[in-house]
């Protein structure tokens, strides 16, 4: 059944992730993976590096047809802010704005691993274009230097220090 299949992909691409993604499930109901606790860390020689930064995945039933949805559970100071809006987590088709092309969006074929590892990219390169922390977008552009040092109080909050 299509409910199986989604969860035996979800349990597949989990445990196929490499080391260096932390996950864990979160919430099962009725045996269905619908949330997944992951972490990833801050990206190597960022203002994000040793960070580690807790997030929710969560899944539609219609996984993997549809993206999952993102979002940080910690404090982020960040052009993407807590709610993780990147391409590869958006429906499937032409972006109605023109902005990304239909290749760079959801397709069916993305997996956990691709999310987790687009989300590291996207901490070590903000997109300021259309940043849904408009304060932290124009800090990354015009005082790159005060968003590092903000960046860097966040992780040691996200390290207990």
């Amino acid at each position: 059944t299509p409910i199986i299949s989604r969860h035996t992909l979800l349990i597949k691409q989990c445990c196929d992730l490499p080391s260096n993604l932390a996950i864990c499930v979160q919430e099962l109901f009725e045996t269905l993976v619908n949330n997944i606790l992951s972490v990833p860390r801050g990206p190597e020689d960022t203002c994000f590096e040793y960070g580690v930064f807790p997030a929710i995945l969560s899944f539609p039933l219609d996984y993997p047809l549809s993206p999952p949805k993102m979002r940080f559970t910690c404090e982020m100071f960040h052009p993407n802010n807590g709610r993780v809006c990147i391409s590869i987590l958006h429906a499937p088709g032409d972006d109605p704005m023109g902005y990304e092309s239909s290749a760079e969006r959801w397709s069916p074929v993305q997996s956990v691993e691709k999310i987790l590892l687009s989300v590291v990219s996207m901490l070590a390169e903000p997109n300021d274009e259309s940043g849904a922390n408009v304060d932290a977008s124009k800090m990354w552009r015009e005082d790159r230097e005060q968003f590092n040092k903000i960046a860097k109080q966040i992780v040691q909050k996200s390290l207990g220090l």
